[in-house]
C-alpha cells in the first residue's frame, strides 16, 4: 500500500513540473466589485455587507448580462470591514503569533445580493490575474480562508463552492442551523452561535414569563424559515403559535399590509420575529403607519441591535423590545484605528472612497474620466472623522465586529499551529510545515483544533460542527436620558450552564412598553381553576380552550373522570348513568306520521290496482300495457310497505330485510317503467311502414326483461348479505348523552352497488322517456314517465346531502321520507291521469276518443 502511495506522489510531482509553465485557466471576465486590498505573504479573503441595495443594470439580448450596481452605503456596516483590517494589522505587529509573516487581505462588498456574493467568492478563489496558474507552480493560492458571508443564504451557496477546494469559510453572522451539517458544508465555521441555540434562548424567555400564545414573523430566506421550523418544535410542549407570517424579500405593499393586519387583529400579545433589520424595515413602517401598539416584540439576533431600526419614531411602537443579541466584546485600540481611515484613491480600495463620500455627504472628482460633480459638495480628503458622531465610530456595542475580530484571530492561531507543528508527527504527506507551502485544506485541518482566549477573556473554539460556543446577551430597547434609543443588556444566556440556569435576567432593569410597566400576559386561555377542565375550541390550537365544570365531587382532581361508553353524567354531574337509547319507534310522533303515510300509500296503490283490474278491458288500461301496470302497482305497494321495516328497534332480521326489500322493490318498479318506455318507443316504430319490431319484444320478452333486471339486484343483495350484511349497532358519535340504535350497513361497497344500480336504471328510463315524450298520445305514456322519473331523481339527489347531514334517528326518517316521496311521485305521475279518465271522464275511455286525441296532436 505504501508503495502505491509513493508512486502516485511521484507521478503527481512529475506532472506538476511538466505543467508549471502552462497557464491552467484564463479569466474571461472580471466583476466590478467594491473592496479593500493589501498584499501580504499570506492572503485572507473577506465578503461583507456594506451596501444595502443592489440594482441590476439593463442589458441587450446581444450583449452579456448586466452587472449589479451597489447603492445605499451603510457606514455602520463599514465598521465590520474595518474590524477585519484592524485584526490583521494587529496580528502583523505581534511577533509572537506569526513571526516574520505578513498577512494580507482582499475583501469585497456583497451588496446584500447573492449574485454579487458569488462573484466576490469567485474573485477570491481565482484571483484577478489574467492567467491563473496551478497553485503548486505559483506557491500560495489567492486566499487561504475567507471571512464571511454574514447572510445564511449566501453562506450556504458560497460554502458549497469553497468546500470543493477545501477553503475554510468563517462566517461572523450566518446562523442557519443547516450550516452545522458537516456532510454538506465540511469547510464552514462560524464565530456566532447557530440559530438552534438562539431559538432555545427565546424558548426559555417565553417559558420564564409564561407566554404560551405567540405570533411568529420571519424573513423569506433560509435564516428565517429554518428558525421558524426549529422554534415550532421547541415550544410545542408548552406554547402555541397564533399565526406565522413570512416577510417577502421584494417589498410587496399588499403582502406587508396583510401581515400588519394579522398582527393587529391577533389576540397574541407577544410577537417573535426572525429577520434581518433590512428585511424587516418595510413591515416596521407599516406597523407604525397603522399604529399597532400593545405588542411585546421578541427580536432575533439579526435585528435586535440593528442601527437601521433604532430611531425614536420606531421606538414609540417597538420600545421595550426584548432581543437575543450576539455577545458583545471590547477591542482595545479599535476606535483610534477607525479615526485613521483615509481615502487613497486606489482602485482596489473603493470602499474607503465610498465611505468618505457617505459620511461627509460629498463627492470626489472622478479621476478616471474627469467628471466634475458640480451639483454636489466636493470632498477634499481633509475632512475630520473625529468631528462626526455616527454608528461607524460607536464602539460601545461591538458584536458583529467582535465576531470578525475573533474569526481573524482563529485563522492566525491555525496558521501559528501549522508553522509550529512537529515535522515528525504531523499528518501531511510532505512532512513540512513551512508557510510558503501552506494550502487551504491544511488551514482547515488546524482550524478544527483552534482553542484560545481573546484579550477580553472570551474563549474561542469550534465544536465538531464548526459552531462557536453558545452565549448570548439579552437586550432591551430603552430610551436614554438625552432622548435617543439605547440597546441595554439586561441578561445573559449561557448554554454551557446547567439545565434551568442558562438564562439570567435583571428584572428590575427591563423596560416594558406598557402603562403598568409590567410584563404583559400573552395566553390564549387562562389556566382552569380547580374543579374545571379544559375543553378545546374547534379549529383552534390546544392552547385555546374553554373551562367547563367537571362532575360534582371532583373539585380536587386534576382531571375529570370520564364515564364509560354506555354511561353519561347525570344532571347533577355527580354520577354516571346509563345513556338513553334512541331509535325511530312506532310510538314517536314522527314514527306514527311516517307509518300512517306509508300505509296510506300502500292502500292507495291497492285501490288503484283494484280500479285497473276492474277496468282491465277498457282502452286506457289496454293502451298502457295493463300487465306491466299491474306489476308496477304491486311493486309500489312493496315500496310503501318496505318503509315500515325502517321503523322500530333494529334487529338482525329487520336490518337485512329493510335494505333487501327496499332495493328489490324499487328495481322492480323502475324496471317496469323502463320496459313500459321501451314498449312505447317500439309501438310507435311499428306504426311506421316497414317496421314491425314489436314481434321481437312481446309479452314474454317484457316479463323476462323485468325479471332479469330484478334478478341482478337480487344477486347484489345476496352477495352483500353473504360478505358483510347490515347489523344493529350502537352509535354515540352524534350525541354524547344518547346512544343511537341504528343499522350499520356493513359493506359500503354493497350498499353503493345497490343504490348505484337503481340510479343506473332510473337514468336510462328518464333518458328514453325524455326522447319519446313527443310521440303521438295514442301510445305515448312517455311524458308521464319522464315527469315521474324527474321527481324520482330529484328526491334521491336531495336525499344524499340530507342523509349525510342529519344525525341520530332523523337519518332513518330522512331515508323513509325519500322512499315515500319517490313512491308517491311514481304513483301520482303515472296513474293519476289514467284514474282521472277511468273514474271521472269515462267518455274519454274509448278507442275513438284516444285515437282522436292522438290525431289532434299530429
Amino acid at each position: 500500500m505504501a508503495s502505491v502511495v509513493y508512486l502516485c506522489a511521484f507521478l503527481s510531482f512529475i506532472l506538476k513540473i511538466s505543467l508549471c509553465d502552462i497557464p491552467k485557466c484564463k479569466i474571461q471576465q472580471t466583476f466590478p466589485l467594491s473592496g479593500l486590498y493589501r498584499s501580504g505573504d499570506i492572503m485572507i479573503g473577506g465578503i461583507f455587507e456594506v451596501s444595502t441595495k443592489a440594482v441590476l443594470q439593463e442589458s441587450l439580448i446581444q450583449s452579456k448580462p448586466g452587472q449589479w450596481k451597489c447603492e445605499g452605503f451603510d457606514i455602520s456596516l463599514f465598521q465590520t470591514v474595518q474590524a477585519m483590517v484592524f485584526a490583521i494589522e494587529e496580528i502583523n505587529k505581534d511577533d509572537s503569533l506569526l513571526p516574520n509573516i505578513t498577512m494580507g487581505y482582499s475583501l469585497y462588498d456583497n451588496c446584500m445580493k447573492l449574485p454579487v456574493a458569488l462573484s466576490a467568492a469567485a474573485a477570491l478563489i481565482g484571483g484577478l490575474d489574467e492567467n491563473i496558474l496551478d497553485y503548486y507552480c505559483t506557491g500560495l493560492p489567492p486566499v487561504l480562508a475567507i471571512i464571511g458571508d454574514p447572510a445564511s443564504t449566501h453562506s450556504i451557496a458560497i460554502s458549497r463552492i469553497l468546500s470543493l477546494f477545501g477553503i475554510p469559510l468563517i462566517s461572523y453572522y450566518a446562523t442557519c442551523p443547516c450550516l452545522s451539517n458537516k456532510q454538506e458544508y465540511p469547510s464552514f465555521f462560524r464565530t456566532i452561535p447557530s440559530d438552534a441555540f438562539q431559538v432555545m434562548a427565546i424558548r426559555d424567555i417565553l417559558r420564564h414569563y409564561g407566554w404560551t400564545w405567540v405570533g411568529v414573523v420571519a424573513s423569506d430566506d433560509d435564516y428565517g424559515q429554518y428558525a421558524v421550523k426549529t422554534f415550532s418544535e421547541e415550544i410545542k410542549n408548552f406554547a402555541c403559535i397564533a399565526f406565522s407570517e413570512t416577510i417577502p424579500k421584494i417589498n410587496e405593499n399588499l403582502k406587508v399590509s396583510k401581515i400588519a393586519n394579522t398582527i393587529r387583529e391577533s389576540s397574541a400579545k407577544v410577537i417573535v420575529v426572525f429577520s434581518s433589520g433590512s428585511d424587516l424595515i418595510s413591515l416596521v413602517k407599516e406597523i407604525i403607519h397603522q399604529n399597532i401598539t400593545g405588542k411585546q416584540w421578541i427580536a432575533s439576533e439579526a435585528w435586535s441591535t440593528s442601527h437601521v431600526l433604532i430611531t425614536m419614531d420606531i421606538f414609540k411602537v417597538f420600545g421595550g423590545t426584548l432581543g437575543i443579541s450576539i455577545h458583545k466584546g471590547e477591542i482595545s485600540g479599535f476606535l483610534e484605528f477607525l479615526y485613521k481611515v483615509h481615502p487613497n484613491f486606489n482602485p482596489t480600495n473603493k470602499l474607503v472612497q465610498q465611505f468618505w463620500e457617505t459620511i461627509f455627504k460629498c463627492k470626489f472628482k472622478d479621476i478616471v474620466n474627469g467628471t466634475d460633480w458640480s451639483d454636489s459638495k466636493l470632498c477634499t480628503g481633509t475632512e475630520d472623522i473625529k468631528a462626526t458622531a455616527t454608528a461607524y465610530t460607536d464602539v460601545t456595542e461591538l458584536r458583529a465586529s467582535y465576531n470578525i475580530y475573533k474569526a481573524v484571530y482563529a485563522i492566525a492561531y491555525a496558521l501559528h499551529n501549522f508553522i509550529s507543528c512537529d515535522a515528525e508527527n504531523n499528518s501531511f504527506m510532505n512532512k513540512t510545515c513551512r508557510i510558503t507551502n501552506v494550502q487551504p485544506w491544511q488551514v482547515l485541518y488546524y482550524l478544527k483544533k483552534v482553542n484560545f482566549t481573546t484579550h477580553m477573556g472570551d474563549r474561542v473554539a469550534f465544536d465538531e460542527n464548526g459552531d462557536a460556543l453558545a452565549i448570548y446577551d439579552i437586550v432591551n430597547w430603552q430610551e436614554s436620558i438625552n432622548g435617543t434609543v439605547k440597546i441595554k443588556t439586561v441578561g445573559l444566556y449561557d448554554r454551557s450552564l446547567p439545565t434551568g440556569q442558562e438564562i439570567n435576567l435583571k428584572e428590575n432593569e427591563i423596560f416594558w412598553n406598557f402603562n403598568n410597566q409590567k410584563s404583559p400576559e400573552s395566553v390564549c386561555s387562562r389556566s382552569c381553576p380547580p374543579g374545571m377542565r379544559k375543553a378545546t375550541r374547534k379549529g383552534q390550537p390546544v392552547c385555546c380552550f374553554d373551562c367547563i365544570p367537571c362532575a360534582a365531587g371532583e373539585i380536587n382532581s386534576l382531571e375529570c373522570i370520564k364515564c364509560t361508553s354506555e354511561f353519561w353524567p347525570n344532571s347533577g354531574r355527580n354520577e354516571c348513568v346509563l345513556k338513553e337509547i334512541e331509535f325511530l319507534s312506532y310510538e314517536d310522533s314522527m314514527g306514527i306520521t311516517l307509518t300512517t303515510t306509508a300505509l296510506s300509500g300502500a292502500c292507495l296503490s291497492i285501490g288503484v290496482l283494484a280500479v285497473f283490474i276492474h277496468y282491465r278491458n277498457t282502452p286506457v288500461v289496454k293502451a298502457n300495457n295493463s300487465e306491466l301496470s299491474f306489476l308496477l302497482l304491486v311493486s309500489l305497494i312493496l315500496c310503501f310497505l318496505c318503509a315500515l321495516c325502517f321503523i322500530g328497534q333494529p334487529s338482525h332480521l329487520t336490518c337485512m330485510i329493510r335494505h333487501v326489500l327496499f332495493g328489490i322493490s324499487f328495481v322492480l318498479s323502475v324496471s317496469c317503467i323502463l320496459v313500459k318506455t321501451i314498449v312505447v318507443i317500439m309501438a310507435f316504430k311499428s306504426t311506421l311502414p316497414g317496421h314491425n319490431i314489436m314481434k321481437w319484444f312481446g309479452t314474454s320478452q317484457q316479463r323476462g326483461t323485468v325479471f332479469f333486471f330484478t334478478f341482478i339486484q337480487s344477486l347484489i343483495c345476496i352477495i352483500w348479505l353473504t360478505i358483510a350484511p347490515p347489523i344493529p349497532a350502537k352509535n354515540s358519535k352524534y350525541q354524547n348523552s344518547k346512544i343511537i340504535f341504528e343499522c350499520d350497513i356493513g359493506s359500503i361497497a354493497g350498499f353503493a352497488c345497490l343504490m348505484g344500480y337503481i340510479g343506473l336504471l332510473t337514468c336510462i328510463s328518464f333518458l328514453l322517456a325524455f326522447l319519446a315524450r313527443n310521440l303521438p298520445d295514442t301510445f305515448n305514456e312517455a311524458k308521464f314517465i319522464t315527469f315521474s322519473m324527474l321527481i324520482f331523481c330529484a328526491v334521491w339527489i336531495t336525499f344524499i346531502p340530507a342523509y349525510l347531514s342529519t344525525p341520530g334517528k332523523y337519518t332513518v326518517a330522512v331515508e323513509i321520507f325519500a322512499i315515500l316521496a319517490s313512491s308517491f311521485g311514481l304513483l301520482f305521475s303515472i296513474f293519476a291521469p289514467k284514474c282521472y279518465i277511468i273514474l271521472i271522464r269515462p267518455e274519454l275511455n274509448t278507442k275513438k276518443a284516444l285515437m282522436g286525441r292522438g290525431e289532434s296532436k299530429k
